[in-house]
This record gives structure tokens, C-alpha cells and sequence, in this order.
């Protein structure tokens, strides 16, 4: 199974989405092909740019967005709706592992594909977790991607082949399912459910409060009024149980839902 350990080579804001659902291109033939509606979640906009054009070119995918974070991949996945979201593991903010989550409960009819520099155990057991159906390395060839693409898209789930071919990372999947007394497909279910009883919209309010930004701020970066980020974090205080702001952040840290990085630049600018 090497070859599922794919790697890919290519050459401010995130690209508003096309307008439209489900682009068509006829074929020599004459055939229609329903192109696949394609979300980039990816804060370097060379490799973003490059990877758009790459699946653009062989007419099976229409990008229908460009999200350089995990506010605007939630954002446009919720009024855009794409069937597959490519998304890095490491975004600004909320991570690509951790906003996957978030994207699982917004569009459960969606297919997740990772991008990462590189691949270990620990990282794939949380694109499992997360629903992921692929994890592909950034170095990958051109032609293995769209291949992975492809077979994804046509139901396929790489990362089952690719836990089979890591022993250890096995091993680790198996005892978790023992611990609780679960089926794999209910430990997903049940852990997704556990590890995040806020909303989609509540972590990333959340988040943004990690980040040291205030209500106006928060209401900018999520594209919603102030009273409703009042109203969200009113939510999360009585859901977490908890009594202030920080002691909901420091509850989200210790459950893995978000992490506290470096300040936002809204916030330093502040």
C-alpha cells in the first residue's frame, strides 16, 4: 500500500465562490459530465492558484471556492455546498483537522481530502476521526492526485486501505474501538458527537475569542451582526456550563475543539 502514501507537485482573502450549481462540460463525444463542485481550503495562494488550475483543466471539477481559512471554508461550504473539500492540515487559526469536524456537520454528504506536508500516525488517526477519505502529502505527482481524487469522488475511502498498511496506527484504532465498546462506525459518530457539542458556528466564535478578537471583530471575520456573536457566546456559556469567556476557551483547548495560536492581526491591530 506505498502507494496510497500520495505526494503533490505544483506550481489576503479568500476567492469568493462562482455563482451556479454543478458545472457541465461536454465531451468529444458528445457526452455531458456533471463536474464535481470542488471547495480549496489553503492559506498559501500560490499552491491554492496552482491546485485550482490543475483540476480545473481536466473538466471533471469546478472549484467552486477558495478559502485561505477555516472561518471562510465554513463560511462558503454552508452557502456553496461542494462534494469534495480539499482542505491543509494546517490552517491559520482553526486547523484543517480541527475545522473538518465542523465542515462534517455542515455538509455530511461532502467528501474530505487532507493536504499535508507530510504524513505520521498521529495525524491520520485524527483525519480518521474527522471523516477524512484521503490523505495526500503536497509533494504528491500530478497524475497520482487527480487519480486519488477520482477514486475518492467515485466512493473509495484511502485512508481505511491506508490504516491496514501502518501496523501500528492499527493497533491504536482498534483499542480505541475496545475502550468504549464500539464498531469503527460508531466511534466516529460518537466521538464527532462528544468532542464537539457546540455548533459549527459556536466553535468558530469560539475560536476567534481565543484569538483575542472582540464581538465586532468576530462579527466581521464570521460575516454575521455583533448581537448574534453575543447571542452564540451566550450559548456556549450555558452549554459548557461555565461562567466567562476564558474559562470557555481554556474548556475547548482541554477538549482539543480549538487552539489558542498567535494573536490575530484584527486583534494586534486592535
Amino acid at each position: 500500500m506505498a502507494g496510497l502514501m500520495y505526494h503533490v507537485r505544483l506550481s489576503g482573502k479568500g476567492v469568493a465562490p462562482r455563482t451556479g450549481r454543478g458545472g457541465r462540460e461536454e465531451t468529444e463525444g458528445g457526452d455531458m459530465i456533471l463536474k464535481r463542485r470542488v471547495l480549496l481550503v489553503e492559506d498559501h495562494p500560490m499552491y491554492r492558484r496552482g491546485l485550482r488550475r490543475l483540476l480545473e483543466e481536466t473538466g471533471r471539477y469546478e472549484v467552486v471556492g477558495e478559502a485561505q481559512s477555516g472561518h471562510e471554508a465554513t463560511h462558503f461550504a454552508d452557502v456553496y455546498h461542494p462534494e469534495l473539500i480539499i482542505l491543509d492540515v494546517q490552517l491559520p487559526g482553526i486547523t484543517g483537522l480541527k475545522v473538518a469536524r465542523i465542515l462534517r456537520k455542515q455538509r455530511q454528504d461532502a467528501k474530505l481530502v487532507f493536504l499535508s506536508m507530510y504524513i505520521d500516525d498521529e495525524r491520520l488517526f485524527d483525519a480518521i476521526r474527522a471523516g477524512a477519505k484521503a490523505f495526500l502529502t503536497k509533494s504528491l505527482d500530478t497524475d497520482l492526485l487527480l487519480d486519488a481524487l477520482r477514486r475518492v469522488t467515485a466512493g473509495e475511502n484511502l485512508l481505511d486501505q491506508l490504516v491496514m498498511s501502518r501496523p501500528n496506527l492499527a493497533a491504536k484504532m482498534l483499542l480505541e474501538f475496545r475502550s468504549i465498546g464500539a464498531t469503527p462506525t460508531l466511534v466516529e459518530n460518537t466521538a464527532g458527537e462528544a468532542l464537539l457539542p457546540l455548533s459549527s458556528r459556536e466553535v468558530e466564535v469560539l475560536d476567534c475569542v481565543a484569538q483575542g478578537l472582540t464581538n465586532k471583530q468576530i462579527a466581521e471575520v464570521l460575516y454575521v451582526t455583533e448581537q448574534t456573536v453575543k447571542n452564540h457566546m451566550t450559548s456556549v456559556l450555558r452549554k459548557l456550563d461555565v461562567n466567562d469567556r476564558v474559562q470557555a476557551v481554556l474548556f475547548a483547548v482541554k477538549h482539543g475543539w480549538i487552539e489558542i495560536g498567535p494573536p490575530s492581526y484584527l486583534a494586534m491591530a486592535n
